[in-house]
């Protein structure tokens, strides 16, 4: 979720592994993660409360005589710096590369790789940093290029904030998704979407917490909502990521909601909210992002759920 990485990408394809850092990558990992993660999870500019409201997302009902296509042929990526590969690859920049949306790594095997898309065909819009008021924007990139097929995984961010009083209100989530959803529709109307949920967080806490290092970059900064922990009493911890999670289970059954009323859109059933990531899953380098293990578990996911007869129950 981090914006304006620096450059050093490995080259396309290749994925990067390792296990965890040697001391030294450590030194740096929680010397730099103050400034990563003050632009990272915790986002920048939410803007200010949108007053279109619930209503806003009012379409008609989707017709149950629309078809979905299991075998898209172009594929643009919206969404935040999970769908961007941050930290996936190397210390404090993107990857794209190792994208579970559009990654061209077959370490990581992605979505559009799965689907035999071909990367001339692909477009990842995604933005790390970003947060749900950003994804009309990004929609409209897309629509441009009237893709078969629009991935959504956004939200972390809105969540992730300084305090829980900064969390984006579920309903102007709501109201910005929904936004983005006319937005790509006024342009490319036959697009497919498949949405996938917000990542459960307090999950991802409950993994890295007893990781010494991870503790030390996690008291920098990155996704304080959830997972500072420094000066405050267990009790007043606990009460704060309860009020995190209740927030991320809002803004997914605001994305549910708001994909049943479009014909073209399946929501992802709770799958990604549900999904139990491992250790080894998540990125050495911040014990957070997804590392290619957890790229991957999403591609899987993701092409589950598109290729799928019907959408999850």
């Amino acid at each position: 979720m981090r914006d304006n990485a620096p450059s050093g990408r490995p080259p396309a394809g290749r994925v990067r592994r390792g296990g965890p850092p040697s001391a030294a990558r450590a030194a740096v990992a929680v010397t730099a993660a103050l400034v990563v993660f003050a632009v990272s999870c915790g986002g920048s500019g939410g803007g200010a409360p949108d007053s279109r409201g619930a209503s806003a997302e009012a379409r008609p009902s989707p017709s149950p005589s629309t078809a979905w296509d299991t075998g898209p042929d172009s594929l643009a990526a919206l969404g935040d710096s999970i769908t961007r590969a941050f930290d996936a690859c190397s210390l404090l920049d993107d990857c794209p590369e190792a994208s579970w949306a559009t990654g061209t790594s077959p370490e990581v095997d992605s979505l559009a790789r799965r689907l035999g898309v071909p990367a001339s065909a692909t477009w990842n819009h995604a933005r790390s940093g970003a947060l749900m008021a950003e994804l009309p924007a990004q929609a409209r990139k897309a629509a441009a290029r009237r893709p078969e097929l629009v991935t959504v995984l956004i939200g972390a961010n809105d969540a992730c904030r300084p305090t829980v009083e900064r969390m984006t209100p579920a309903e102007e989530f709501r109201a910005d998704f929904a936004e983005a959803l006319r937005t790509l529709r006024r342009a490319s109307p036959k697009t497919q979407v498949y949405v996938a949920g917000v990542p459960d967080l307090e999950r991802l806490w409950s993994l890295g917490r007893s990781h010494p290092v991870a503790a030390q970059v996690w008291q920098l900064g990155i996704c304080p909502s959830m997972l500072d922990g420094a000066g405050t009493s267990e009790t007043a911890a606990a009460e704060r990521r309860a009020k995190v999670s209740a927030r991320v289970r809002a803004y997914n059954t605001a994305l549910a909601e708001v994909c049943e009323r479009d014909a073209r859109c399946r929501h992802d059933g709770g799958a990604v909210h549900g999904y139990r990531f491992t250790a080894r899953e998540l990125s050495s380098w911040d014990w957070f992002h997804p590392g290619p293990e957890g790229q991957r578990a999403l591609a899987e996911i993701a092409h589950r759920q598109v290729t799928a007869g019907r959408p999850p129950a």
